[in-house]
């Protein structure tokens, strides 16, 4: 079952001389369950497409669906709303809430939204990352890899439709980032949870169920078929 799909995105940064195609009607679809890698050079557009999929920022054309919702048409605060509750982030430099301890952190987005916490959920998603004995730790305590384990932790843990990782081992030793990566792809495993990974590294790319390669705003291989 597809899970997310674009239908001839684009993105146009500027006017005249200066318009710049960060995306040229882009058509993707990504099936629930799914380690989607998108791969490219700098200013490729992956990162602008990413920003697109998870409604940080709006399209000039094309449409984004997330459960078959286009969720473009939703005004701002709808907006927030559906991504809260259906897009988990992960970021290259991890973006913890430095007061609130690693357990905190995890359960906030949940807390935000006024949910119930699902307890059982939670305990599995820590012991697959290795987590349990650091629930009462700060985040300036933990090493980067480990601050990385708690934000995956934090996206998986409101049960979203789709993860969103921008380089997340940007940051991280090889040996580390590996050992990340191999994280991301136990939970997609474990908890059937579709995921697009943004990287520049072709090695990690490989570790994904499917690779996208975009350059120029525009996709060079895989997309529509995902």
């Amino acid at each position: 079952m597809e899970i997310l799909k674009t239908e001839q995105l684009s993105k146009i940064y500027g006017e005249g001389e200066n318009e710049v195609h960060a995306l040229d009607h882009v058509s993707l679809v990504v099936k629930e369950g799914t380690f989607l890698a998108v791969v490219g050079s700098s200013g490729s557009g992956k990162s602008t497409l990413l920003n697109m999929l998870g409604g940080l920022d709006r399209p000039s054309e094309g449409e984004v669906f997330v459960r078959g919702k286009k969720i473009f048409e939703m005004n701002d605060e709808e907006l927030t709303i559906f991504r809260r509750r259906n897009i988990g982030f992960v970021f290259q430099d991890y973006n913890l809430i430095p007061i609130l301890n690693v357990y905190e952190n995890i359960v906030l987005p949940i807390e935000l939204d006024g949910s119930m916490i699902d307890k059982k959920y939670i305990d599995t998603i820590l012991r697959t990352l290795g987590l349990q004995k650091k629930l009462t730790s700060m985040p300036n305590q933990l090493s980067g890899g480990q601050q990385q384990r708690v934000a995956i932790a934090r996206a998986l843990a409101s049960k979203p439709a789709i993860i969103l990782a921008d380089e997340p081992t940007g940051n991280l030793d090889s040996r580390t980032g590996m050992d990340v990566i191999s994280l991301l792809k136990v939970t997609s495993l474990e908890f059937h949870q579709t995921i697009v990974m943004i990287t520049h590294n072709e090695e990690i790319a490989q570790m994904a169920d499917d690779i996208i390669r975009i350059e120029d705003g525009k996709i060079e291989a895989g997309g529509i078929e995902c």
